[in-house]
């Protein structure tokens, strides 16, 4: 399938979501829409799974055109061979990790949508839960706990609701029969629909979603080589980790980018807060191929440091990570009481003020980091030169030879605020001795509702950081002496302009014009008046 055909599905599903959702609330349809579609995955990638299993022993699909109106093969085989379900689900869960009962299975559940069955939504209620709690050596307990199959917003009655999940599973499976999909395939069209109801969320979407083109940068910055970026991608990330990871996608997009170039990756560490999005973060994670055992997404207050797995007091067992990534809620309130001054975090640096919470996000996260490692933070302006309790850690911070580069970047680029933001590099151990600054605020694609950065314009960013270059107007290295004279103030302007000098004037240069005008005028003069002495009118004076 190409591209254009991923984006193709995607789109489909997503008009079909509009025309279905009718009265019910955008974003509880959301999750209806994209529960559906990991249901779908997780079946097709067990089914073609079984059938590597069982060879010549699985049963063959019924004709084409009745297909979509029977029970997967795998069914069949169930019934037929109820001794063997023991073992071959033994050595299912060895090789993808999982098991699905048939009843559950997305052609079982099209099956009973399309006959209108009155058992759909029973069997849905039954499914979920198995999946939560059975089909995976990890427990997804809540896994599916936004989908309320009893909600009035379905219908009143049971009936009237599970009518309307007929109608629903009908009209996605008819979507889906359009086109060849297969599990890639899927996952890129949970991550369209992911993009497009963010789009219409408004301020709401920053709580689940990083725009794909600033997920690029974040993502190709951590993969290169921490201490020499010039000498390119890393190999191997051990770990990553995102304590704002929302739906996850950042977390695929380094997963996916270590890949491409031919590395690998360990394990992935997400946290989010919003139990809506943690549920979509782990969906996103199986459904994009990710083993139960390559990942870990905790639900919980990063602030609060709510992950035991993190609040190791030894420092030989301290957890830390090769790359860490995020993009918090900017200048977010938060009030944790007083002994906040004695975390382990914040001892060092100081803790942020009540009214924004971004440094206490950013020294979360550097805690975590390795000595080799590298941490890209997406933030607000205002990190950069406000003063009080921010200006005494952004000056330790500086001091200590933390921050690594400064990018900024234009206004209006996420759905949920239209203040430009910035990019904010750390290292605990960086060999240049100087900030590096990126000016990227006017270079970008106006859009109709948000403006967009180009492959051009993410690729320039990405080729300064790597090999550090300098370029006026837009990039420059940045001594320690000079920010020290600068009081330790990062906005950006005072060390990158992107203003226009104006062009210098040579003053005899203009005199010498000023003086040829004058004697050009003289001439102009005489010659009109003498045409007016053979009028008989009077000269100029």
């Amino acid at each position: 399938m190409t591209e254009n055909d991923q984006k193709q599905l995607g789109k489909t599903l997503w008009n079909i979501a509009d025309q279905l959702r009718g009265s019910m609330n955008a974003d509880d349809f959301r999750d209806y829409m994209l529960s559906f579609l990991f249901l779908r995955y997780l079946s097709d990638n067990y089914e073609q799974a079984a059938k590597r299993e069982l060879g010549a022993d699985y049963p063959k699909s019924e004709p084409a055109a009745a297909h979509d109106e029977t029970k997967p093969p795998l069914a069949r085989w169930y019934e037929q061979n109820p001794d063997d379900i023991e073992e071959f689900e033994k050595q299912m869960r060895r090789k993808v990790h999982y098991v699905i009962e048939p009843d559950y299975l997305w052609g079982s559940i099209v099956h009973l949508a399309r006959n209108q069955s009155g058992r759909l939504l029973d069997t849905l209620q039954t499914g979920f839960k198995y999946i939560e709690e059975r089909s995976f050596q990890s427990n997804f307990q809540g896994l599916f706990s936004e989908i309320n199959l009893a909600s009035d917003k379905l219908g009143r009655k049971y009936e009237d609701r599970n009518a309307k999940l007929c109608s629903i599973i009908s009209e996605l499976a008819r979507g889906m029969a359009l086109f060849s999909t297969d599990t890639d395939t899927l996952g890129d069209a949970y991550e369209y629909l992911i993009g497009q109801f963010a789009a219409g969320s408004g301020k709401k979407a920053g709580e689940f979603y990083t725009p794909q083109r600033i997920s690029d940068i974040l993502s190709a910055i951590v993969t290169l080589d921490s201490q020499a970026p010039e000498e390119g991608p890393r190999k191997k990330l051990e770990s990553v980790f995102d304590f704002a990871c929302g739906s996850g996608s950042l977390l695929l997009n380094i997963r996916h980018r270590m890949k491409e170039a031919g590395g690998s990756i360990g394990k992935i560490y997400g946290q989010e807060y919003n139990v809506t999005t943690y549920n979509l973060a782990r969906m996103n994670m199986l459904l994009h191929g990710v083993k139960d055992t390559e990942f870990e997404i905790y639900h919980g207050d990063t602030l609060a440091n709510s992950w035991d797995f993190l609040r190791e007091t030894n420092p030989a067992k301290k957890p830390q990570f090769d790359a860490v990534v995020a993009n918090p809620p900017f200048s977010y309130r938060w009030n944790l009481g007083d002994t906040m001054s004695e975390d382990m975090r914040f001892k060092n640096h100081g803790v942020a003020p009540k009214s924004a919470a971004d440094f206490a996000f950013l020294l979360h996260g550097l805690h975590y980091l390795k000595e080799d490692g590298v941490m890209a933070i997406i933030l607000p302006h205002g990190v950069l030169f406000r003063g009080g309790a921010e200006d005494r850690i952004r000056r330790k911070l500086l001091e200590d030879g933390h921050i690594d580069t400064v990018i900024g970047l234009p206004a209006n680029l996420f759905y949920s605020t239209g203040i430009p933001v910035c990019i904010l590099v750390l290292k605990k151990c960086k060999k240049p001795n100087d900030v590096l600054f990126i000016n990227a605020a006017e270079h970008f694609e106006k859009g109709k509702r948000q403006n967009q950065l180009t492959e051009t314009h993410i690729g320039k960013i990405i080729d300064t950081y790597q090999f550090r270059k300098e370029e006026a107007r837009y990039a420059r290295r940045v001594s320690m002496e000079e920010i020290e004279k600068n009081d330790f103030n990062l906005n950006i302007s005072r060390y990158v302009s992107t203003a226009v000098a104006e062009e210098e004037i040579d003053l005899a240069d203009v005199h010498r014009q000023l003086v040829d005008i004058e004697k050009d005028i003289v001439k102009a003069k005489d010659k009109h008046n003498a045409f007016l002495r053979e009028l008989g009118l009077p000269p100029l004076p």
